[in-house]
């Protein structure tokens, strides 16, 4: 491409983080992800955690949005009492993601959220999570895989029509879907593991499972493709 898109990407704020002689708070990004918005066509650029009154003017520069994984979502924001199993909070990072899709989904930015990403646009659109499942990781810290299944005539399923394998890590899933949302992909247990936005009038989609991890680049080439032709 002669012109690439620029596609923000949502970062992790770490109190400490170590490297050479310093141990510093540091915003960063696992590789896997800028990598993954440059094979698929696009230029990558790191959206740390900001004040949520900035997201309409960090947005209005860029031609896509992902929101990528990360902590779980604090429950109070879909209005749940947080499960022993629940991680730590992590308040600034939800404060800027959840401002970052309000002003994505108003300006119809082509959006696509993974994982926590997937999770956060649901809240956002008023529905709510199961705080923990099994069966859908590795060991701990280990990736694991499982089959998801489209569902026929949805945007999802234009991109991947098949039953796939994809690369998953997570103990947190959509429950009640927010307004406007439909799934467009379930795993084998019936978890929703895609979700898309038809009457946005722009592209939004949501998958549960991490594209970065594996070498499958249709998602991300389709959201690169809608940040070209906006």
């Amino acid at each position: 491409m002669a012109d690439r898109p620029l596609i923000g990407v949502s970062t992790y704020l770490e109190p400490r983080v170590c490297w050479g002689v310093w141990e510093l708070e540091a915003a960063l990004l696992p590789a896997g992800y800028p990598r993954l918005v440059q094979r698929a066509g696009g230029l990558a650029a790191m959206l740390p955690p900001d004040a949520p009154e900035h997201a309409a003017a960090a947005v209005a520069r860029l031609d896509g949005l992902v929101v990528a994984g990360g902590p779980d979502v604090e429950p109070v924001r879909y209005g749940a009492e947080p499960d022993p199993r629940t991680g730590p909070p992590a308040r600034a990072r939800d404060a800027w993601e959840l401002a970052l899709v309000e002003a994505a989904l108003a300006a119809r930015l082509p959006l696509l959220g993974i994982c926590r990403g997937m999770q956060l646009l649901n809240v956002a659109l008023g529905g709510t999570l199961v705080q923990h499942l099994d069966g859908h990781t590795g060991a701990v810290g280990v990736v694991g895989r499982h089959p998801v299944v489209p569902v026929p005539g949805t945007r999802y399923a234009g991109i991947v029509p098949e039953t796939a394998p994809v690369p998953t890590y997570h103990h947190q899933a959509v429950d009640r879907l927010g307004t406007g949302l439909v799934a467009s992909a379930h795993a084998a247990d019936g978890t929703v593991e895609a979700v898309e936005l038809p009457s946005a009038g722009g592209w939004v989609l949501g998958v549960q499972w991490h594209p970065e991890m594996g070498e499958d680049e249709r998602v991300m080439r389709a959201l690169v493709t809608a940040a070209t032709a906006r």
